[in-house]
């Protein structure tokens, strides 16, 4: 639609005479005050001379006055003027003597400069009333209108006559010249669609109709005209034209390549239907060969198990999903397979694919809930290695050697992620058993510096927010004596916990589970550890856990009963 654009402009007139032309009225009114930015004057317009009794300019390269302002017969000033000259014109101004239409004295050519009345009025107005203006006219707002609605039976009556209407040179499909039967495909939703086929090569490819066209011979003592044969009832007309036009074709392999997954596996289901047997072999080199996305493969296997194609080549595409035990390959090597997995990555060199490789087992290790596939066993085998060698390497940094001191916190890292899959698998209570016996560990903690030693402490620290958490059920004595070996230590890597680990670190988590953790033994059990804490936390402050809410718990136990 065409917009029409009114533009109104405001012109401000020039004048170019050195004198201001006065507008005389018959009552004098007060000057209306300018809307406009303050002007500049230029070094030679400011040489003119202004009259503080009128509104007009008078220059002074100018010998003679303007005849309208001229009255002889009164002293003249050194400027040439009258000093009663004024004082006349404006009583005959007010008396009306003068006529206000006469015209403007004659212009003074000589003078180069504008005076200060031109410039004034040669400036553009301010006022936004009397600038240009576009009217735009204001559409109305569209009302919201609903989507188109797609017809999705149009669609697929779209798709289908160019299936019916294409076909390459030499090719007999839908052919109403060479054919001797019609063929009539309608479906539930109502569409129907008629083509022109041939009964031979019908019968040739599939069973289904070798027998039903077979059977109609019979009935009619020989063929007597074109056979009209109606198909009711079918799943996907579309899907069923494909398959009768792979019936012209000669390289079936080569027509499927056009195709995705999804309709590979609809042409599979009805060739399967109609014992389209070359139909059924090139889906299935098809579906051997191509790549499947997650929900493809769902698919897949499931038709493949309704379908029941063992016999004619499946199982070559299910190996894809499965192990078959036939082939000499045990379920129980699974168990084989992710212990190499394992060691694997306990025994990575470079730390950064290490980490990446730890959180990827285990997602899929806690994606795959069964116990069968990992035996207890087997963890603990893995774990007791890494507890082996960061004993050694402890040690001897305790007494001083420092070569490969890094193997302190790689295996104590490496004891943290197996730590983690144990107690997904509800299966870590040994776990906290062997960590809370290891005494000499504990005793030699000190001497080991704290860079180093740190990474042992979130061991410790997992398995207090294991406990607190309640993910491990532990006997009572199992939890004092880890506390009890452990504890100190913990709250002198504290510190450095948060400080070097602070990203894969929480300080509240923690705190709660030392807390919950503490708060599970006896009553007396907890007042010897929270007093030993109190007096700690006032002299260490942030370097120590805040466990201020189990030590409220356990006040308001032991004094407000």
């Amino acid at each position: 639609m065409a917009t029409t654009i009114t533009t109104t402009t405001s012109i401000s007139a020039k004048t170019s005479v050195p004198t201001a032309l006065l507008k005389v009225q018959a009552q004098p009114i007060k000057p209306k005050r300018r809307n406009c930015k303050e002007t500049t004057i230029s070094s030679s317009a400011a040489a003119a001379t202004t009259n503080p009794c009128s509104d007009s300019v008078v220059s002074p390269d100018s010998s003679c006055v303007s005849p309208v302002m001229d009255f002889a017969g009164e002293t003249a000033l050194s400027n040439g003027h009258s000093p009663w000259s004024f004082t006349k014109f404006n009583s005959a101004l007010t008396a009306g003597l003068l006529n206000p239409m006469s015209p403007p004295p004659p212009t003074d050519k000589t003078r180069s400069s504008p005076t200060l009345f031109e410039m004034m009025a040669n400036e553009p107005d301010n006022n936004p009333r009397n600038q240009a203006q576009i009217q735009v006219p204001i559409l109305a707002p569209r009302q919201n209108q609903p989507p188109p609605v797609i017809d999705k039976q149009a669609l697929t009556m779209q798709r289908i006559s160019d299936l019916l209407s294409t076909r390459s040179p030499g090719n007999q499909f839908n052919d109403p010249n060479s054919s001797d039967m019609k063929l009539t495909l309608s479906s539930k939703d109502g569409i129907s669609v008629s083509m022109n086929v041939h009964r031979q090569i019908l019968v040739a490819h599939s069973r289904f109709f070798a027998v039903k066209l077979s059977d109609r011979s019979q009935e009619t003592n020989g063929p007597t005209g074109p056979y009209s044969v109606e198909i009711a009832d079918c799943d996907d007309v579309e899907v069923y034209i494909e398959v009768l036009r792979l019936m012209y074709c000669k390289d079936l392999r080569k027509m499927l390549m056009r195709e995705d997954v999804s309709k590979v596996l609809g042409i599979l289901k009805v060739s399967a239907a109609i014992g389209f047997d070359a139909g059924v072999l090139s889906c299935l080199e098809y579906l051997e060969a191509a790549p499947w996305t997650e929900d493809e493969e769902e698919k897949v296997a499931s038709l493949l198990a309704e379908l029941r194609l063992e016999n004619v080549g499946a199982g070559e595409v299910l190996k894809r999903v499965s192990i078959e035990v036939s082939n000499g390959i045990d379920g129980g090597d699974n168990e084989e397979v992710l212990l190499k997995l394992l060691h694997v990555v306990l025994q990575g060199k470079d730390e950064k694919a290490r980490r990446e490789m730890k959180e990827l087992v285990l997602k899929m290790l806690r994606e795959n809930p069964s116990q069968n596939d990992l035996r207890k066993e087997s963890l603990y085998s893995a774990c007791d290695g890494c507890l082996e060698l960061l004993q050694r390497h402890f040690l001897r940094a305790a007494s001083s050697d420092l070569q490969d001191v890094n193997q302190i916190a790689r295996q104590a890292d490496n004891l943290h992620w197996i730590l983690d899959i144990l107690i997904d698998r509800q299966i870590a209570e040994d776990f906290l058993k062997s960590w809370a016996s290891q005494s000499e560990l504990s005793a030699t903690h000190s001497k080991v510096p704290a860079i180093h030693r740190f990474e042992v402490s979130r061991v410790t620290a997992r398995l207090f927010v294991g406990i607190g958490k309640g993910q491990l059920l532990a006997s009572k004595e199992a939890r004092f004596l880890l506390l009890q070996t452990w504890l100190v230590p913990f709250y002198n890597d504290f510190g450095w916990m948060m400080r070097r680990a602070s990203k894969g670190l929480d300080r509240h988590l923690i705190e709660d589970g030392l807390s919950n953790t503490i708060l599970t033994l006896p009553l007396a059990w907890q007042q010897d550890i929270l007093l030993a804490w109190f007096d700690r936390f006032l002299n260490s402050g942030e370097d120590c856990p805040n466990i201020q809410r189990g030590f409220e718990v356990w006040w308001r136990r032991a004094f407000w009963r």
